[in-house]
Parts: C-alpha cells; sequence; structure tokens
C-alpha cells in the first residue's frame, strides 16, 4: 500500500480507542483528504502559474521535446525492424549486441510516420500564428497531413492515416472533417500530438488544447479511442512544461474527460456514434491507474517486485485493444507514461521501458521521449544519438518557433 495509508496489509484490529470504527472514520477522513487534494493537485500547479508572461520551461526543453521525440521513434522504429518485432526480449538481445544504447549510432536510421506527421503538426502550428482563428489552424493541420503523405516511402504509415487524410480537403470550409469511422481507435492521433501542449500550455488555454488535439486527432482517427489519445499526449506534455507532478496526470486526464465529452456533443458532429464508443478509453485508464494505484493523483505509483523484459511485454499486452500493445489511441499514451512513471531520471531506463518491446515501440517512444525532453532537456542523453537524426534540422527549428510563439 502506498504511503500514508491508515494501515498496513494484515494489521490487526485493536480494542478500545483502536477499534474498527475508529478505523474506518480515521481511514474515511484519510481518503477524503486525499481526494481533495486530488482534485486540486492539477488545479494549484497550473493556478500557480497562471498569469506568468514567461515560460516555465526554457528554449532548450522544447528543442529537446521535439528532437528526442525523433530520436525515440528512430530507435522503437528501427527501419521498421524493431516496430513489428514482437518479442521485446529479442529485441535487447540484439541491442545489447550493438553494445547498448550508449553506443549505438542511428546514422542511417529513418524516422518513421509519427515524426512525419509530428513534424506537420508542428509546423501547421506555427504557421497559423500568433493568434490564429482555430478554422485556419484547423486548415492548416488538415494541409499538412495530407502533404506529408508525400513523404512516407519507408515509413510504415499506417491505413487508417493513409485512407483519412485522402478524404480531407483543407481548401474548403469545414474541409478538414471527416466522418466517424468504427476501425479508427489507433494511435495514429496520439503519436503526433505532444507538441500542441507545448504551444497551447497555459491553464487558460486547456480548452483550445482541448480542442485542437480533438479536431487533429479525428483528422484521420474520428472515434473517441482514438483522438482522446491525441488529448491524453497534448495534456500531458502541457502538465510537463508546468511542472505538475507525474503521478497526477493520470487523474487530471480523467478529470478533463467530461469537458472533452461535452465539447464533442457540442460540435454536433457524428454524436451519437462517438457517444455509443465513448467509454472504452476511460474504462482502460481508470483500470491502469488503480492497477499503478495513483487513481488519487496523489500516491506515489507502484511497480511488480519483477517488472524486467518479459513481464512488461506481458503487461503492455494486457493493455491493448488486440493484443499489439501500443498500437491503439488509450495504450500508446499509456505505455508511454507508464514508462515515464517507472524511469526516475534515467534515460536509458526510459528507453528500455518505452522503446525496446514486442509492440508498437516507435509510437510509444514518440510519445514519451517528447515528454522526457519537456521535463529534463537533453540531459544523460549522448550526443551521438541524435547527431545524426534524420530531420533534426527541422525539428530544431519548429522547437525554436512554437517557443516564440508562447
Amino acid at each position: 500500500m502506498s504511503p500514508g495509508r491508515p494501515w498496513l496489509p494484515g494489521r490487526p484490529w485493536l480494542p478500545g480507542r483502536h477499534s474498527p470504527r475508529r478505523y474506518v472514520l480515521a481511514a474515511l477522513a484519510v481518503l477524503a483528504g486525499l481526494g481533495a487534494l486530488a482534485g486540486l493537485a492539477v488545479v494549484f500547479y497550473f493556478e500557480s502559474i497562471r498569469g506568468q508572461k514567461t515560460c516555465p520551461k526554457k528554449l532548450e526543453n522544447y528543442v529537446a521535446s521535439m528532437v528526442l521525440s525523433g530520436v525515440g521513434d528512430t530507435l522503437g522504429y528501427y527501419n521498421g525492424k524493431w516496430e513489428f518485432e514482437q518479442s521485446g526480449p529479442a529485441i535487447h538481445r540484439e541491442l545489447a549486441e550493438m553494445g547498448g544504447l550508449g553506443n549505438v549510432s542511428i546514422d542511417g536510421w529513418r524516422v518513421s510516420d509519427d515524426t512525419v506527421m509530428h513534424l506537420a503538426t508542428a509546423e501547421a502550428l506555427v504557421a497559423a500564428g500568433r493568434n490564429p482563428t482555430l478554422r485556419r489552424l484547423y486548415s492548416l493541420l488538415a494541409k499538412n497531413y495530407k502533404e506529408c503523405m508525400n513523404d512516407m516511402e519507408g515509413r510504415a504509415p499506417g491505413i487508417t492515416s493513409m485512407e483519412s487524410t485522402m478524404k480531407l480537403h483543407p481548401e474548403q470550409p469545414n474541409g478538414w472533417r471527416i466522418p466517424f469511422n468504427l476501425r479508427a481507435g489507433g494511435c495514429g492521433g496520439a503519436m503526433r500530438a505532444m507538441c500542441i501542449g507545448l504551444r497551447f500550455y497555459r491553464p487558460e488555454q486547456l480548452d483550445t488544447l482541448l480542442q485542437v488535439s480533438i479536431e487533429s486527432g479525428r483528422m484521420t482517427h474520428h472515434h473517441p479511442t482514438g483522438y482522446l489519445g491525441a488529448l491524453a499526449s497534448a495534456l500531458f506534455t502541457a502538465y510537463a512544461v508546468n511542472g505538475v507532478p507525474l503521478q497526477a496526470w493520470g487523474k487530471g486526464l480523467l478529470d478533463v474527460l467530461p469537458q472533452a465529452k461535452a465539447y464533442v456533443q457540442e460540435s454536433g458532429f457524428f454524436v451519437k456514434e462517438n457517444m455509443e464508443h465513448w467509454y472504452y478509453f476511460e474504462d482502460q485508464w481508470k483500470r491502469y491507474l488503480v492497477e499503478r494505484g495513483i487513481s488519487d493523483g496523489v500516491s506515489m505509483p507502484t511497480f511488480p517486485l519483477k517488472y524486467g523484459v518479459e513481464e512488461r511485454d506481458d503487461f503492455y499486452s494486457s493493455l491493448s485493444y488486440d493484443g499489439w500493445a501500443g498500437s491503439s489511441g488509450h495504450d500508446a499514451p499509456m505505455i508511454a507514461y507508464d514508462a515515464l512513471l517507472g524511469a526516475g531520471d534515467s534515460w536509458t531506463e526510459l528507453a528500455h521501458r518505452a522503446f525496446f518491446h514486442g509492440g508498437d515501440s516507435d509510437s510509444t517512444a514518440v510519445i514519451a521521449a517528447g515528454w522526457w525532453g519537456v521535463i529534463h532537456g537533453f540531459e544523460g542523453v549522448p550526443l551521438p544519438l541524435y547527431a545524426h537524426l534524420e530531420y533534426k534540422d527541422r525539428l530544431e527549428k519548429v522547437a525554436e518557433g512554437l517557443y516564440q510563439l508562447v
């Protein structure tokens, strides 16, 4: 049990003033206090920076977020070899044969579709300027998503993304909207939304972050499981910028979901279909937070005593929709979050947990590494690991553009 709970497992009931009733009342009081703290946790950290004119993070953190997301993607993808390797132990054996993460050179390794689409999102945000109308921003996003499909050779783009972008008509009014898709619960929206949290990180911008992440997500993944993954990736990035404690992020997401639901209902676009499939994402996140003991947003996470490569593969698969861990909108940010919670301040540990497993490893990697960069910058990351990163200059340039806007 987490510290601060009123008794330990197996502790006997004592008579008199230590009666069961007194324990129960004490427990209820403590739990009520925790609940109140949890409800205030994210609010407190957000309110503490409300009205500040300067960003809580430095330019280096923005650059690190974009660049390292590309590094994570490149490593998790390994030119398609590791993304589609279903055995985490096999990946770790091959990594060891290369001399370990510190000796890997990614010269000649390509980014996957994840980074190409993340760049498309970020460059649209920068092009939209400081005070864009949302409709103009959405048209720019749709234009970039459509055009970036020309840069997908050898990058394993998702079928849903490819098919959906063909339906986008950014030059037309509302041409960024596509119909609901029962099969669009994948992670394509989540893997490219971190930069939205870099752009709209301020507490007073929460409505904008919510709307932009949802609409950007459902330009290709018009299904709650898909576009709520984009919300999670963007929201957690904003939490990272604001220094919200990691253990509070999951509860913060659940607290925002009613607002997201209201927005989707008010948008009047395929509302019935969206509401019929709304609760899977929320239920899966509730289950995960219970598993880690952080439903209250205050307690520190708990992990199994034995949680190695094989155990993580099994657990990640248990979170998935169809067995391929990290391939859906709910579990790509979930696995990235799990890795971040367990990595401490170790880049290598983050990589072992988020980049190298038997699931959709580049998608969990691009998200986790993006959050890491916001929090830690380039700390612990060997320079040779990102010196030859494909599109490094573009990633650095767009990070600088995002920082200038905030």
